[in-house]
């Protein structure tokens, strides 16, 4: 597929906004991830590496959808759409990547909006 495509990005979920010849598509990709879990059992570099671990699964889940992109807009709030530029470094596709950019909490609407305009100028 060749296509521009932009992505809103946090811990949560990932919102992937496909700009083609025949059309707009957006998708959800979910983590899965409890960021917020407190299991006392376990000590804070243990459960640090299970959140790690467990990124890195949503990550790739993301490269795996974003991967035939020619160009890459990254957006959201947090530390995700860093974690996830660092991510597409080692899967060599970091030269696709147009922008990296902070935003707050965005409707599907506004994402769709925002990666239209950002591939529009």
């Amino acid at each position: 597929m060749s296509a521009r495509m932009g992505l809103w990005i946090d811990h949560e979920q990932a919102i992937v906004v496909a700009l083609t010849d025949s059309g707009e598509e957006i998708g959800r990709i979910e983590s899965n991830v409890d960021t917020q879990s407190r299991r006392h059992d376990q000590a804070d570099d243990q459960r640090q590496r299970a959140l790690t671990g467990h990124l890195n699964v949503y990550y790739d889940a993301v490269i795996d959808r974003i991967g035939e992109a020619e160009s890459i807009l990254i957006f959201g709030p947090g530390e995700a759409k860093t974690e996830l530029r660092k991510r597409l470094e080692t899967h060599k596709l970091d030269g696709r990547i147009v922008g990296v950019d902070a935003a707050d909490r965005m409707t599907d609407a506004q994402i769709a909006a925002k990666v239209r305009q950002h591939f529009a100028g």
